[in-house]
């Protein structure tokens, strides 16, 4: 008698596992640069950073003493405050019994790494956000910094006259035209692809700003647009509570930002000077392993300390939009 289907049903193995496995899809880190890397603090918790301001010229006249005026002083901190890790294991039996565990091992520990660096980068545009007050125009040499997308009332939706507006507050504030970026939201995206009105802004299929090669090259670049080069993040900070800002003096909208609201964040990395935010590294990530003989087990661990710091502010604008209107 013939072999069938019918009667040989033990050698049917009726489920089957391919040799391949579906990662993750990472969501693209934005490059060092982006922020000042603090070296010289080796210890202790706090930093503290004298900071100095501009001095007063005064009209002379021939017989008649100048007056002595002092500079102003202060002092910015930076505080080491995070800490953060991920562990996992491996036991023996299911290195005996399982099949791939070494591969799978490899991409635990490439997930381990890049849920790191994402909890790192979001931190650090959480930090930016903070460096502002919120609710407010953060007014710098007579222009505002922080304001809700410009578009008609309740869209809070990006234009070209935000853009124009944010330039302008970047000029008023002496910030170098060099280096400007913008980093927003994938929302923002598709509403500058909608605008009608975006023709011959921009001309430039190359980030213009210091960071070229560097720069993660799956990261998304949109487009230069009025000298900012704009690229898109999943990881900026939403609002957690309602902002009513009027930049109605300034011609922009008198609008309340809604809970959930991306804070679209625009800076100045042209160099340390010039950058608003800064980070100091206590320990990097760093991954270790080491056998648990009484568990029969091969654990490892990854863990990061670091803080992060305003540096200055009128380097660094808001834009506030909705994440889901375009």
């Amino acid at each position: 008698m013939a072999q069938t289907t019918a009667n040989s049903t033990a050698f049917i193995e009726a489920q089957q596992y391919s040799q391949f496995i579906v990662e993750n899809l990472p969501d693209m880190e934005l490059p060092e640069g982006f922020l000042r890397d603090v070296s010289d603090f080796p210890n202790g918790t706090t930093l503290n950073i004298k900071t100095v301001g501009s001095t007063t010229i005064q009209d002379v006249a021939e017989g008649v003493p100048l007056n002595f005026n002092p500079i102003d002083t202060g002092t910015i901190t930076l505080s080491i405050s995070d800490y953060i890790g991920d562990a996992w294991y491996v036991n023996d039996e299911l290195r005996e019994d399982g099949n791939q565990v070494e591969q799978l091992m490899a991409l635990r520990a490439i997930e381990a790494t890049r849920s790191l660096a994402e909890n790192i980068e979001t931190k650090f545009l959480a930090a930016t956000n903070s460096a502002q007050t919120g609710a407010d125009l953060n007014l710098i040499n007579g222009r505002p910094h922080r304001w809700v997308g410009s578009a008609a009332a309740n869209a809070r939706t990006i234009t070209m006259a935000d853009f124009i507006a944010m330039k302008l507050a970047f000029d008023k504030a002496n910030v170098p035209q060099y280096g400007r970026v913008a980093i927003v939201d994938p929302v923002v995206e598709a509403t500058i692809n909608s605008l009608t009105n975006l023709v011959n802004v921009s001309n430039n299929p190359m980030f213009e700003g210091i960071i070229t090669e560097g720069f993660a090259r799956e990261h998304k670049f949109i487009r230069n647009i009025f000298g900012w080069d704009i690229w898109t993040s999943n990881r900026l900070p939403v609002l957690t509570a309602q902002e009513a800002i009027d930049a109605s003096s300034y011609g922009l909208t008198s609008e309340t930002a809604a809970v959930g609201d991306v804070v679209n964040q625009f800076m100045c990395v042209a160099d340390d000077q010039c950058k608003p935010m800064m980070r100091a590294w206590r320990r990097m990530p760093e991954t270790e392993g080491w056998r648990d003989s009484d568990n029969r087990q091969d654990k490892f661990q990854v863990s990061a300390r670091f803080g992060y710091g305003a540096q200055r502010v009128d380097t660094l604008g808001t834009i506030i939009t909705s994440a889901s209107n375009y």
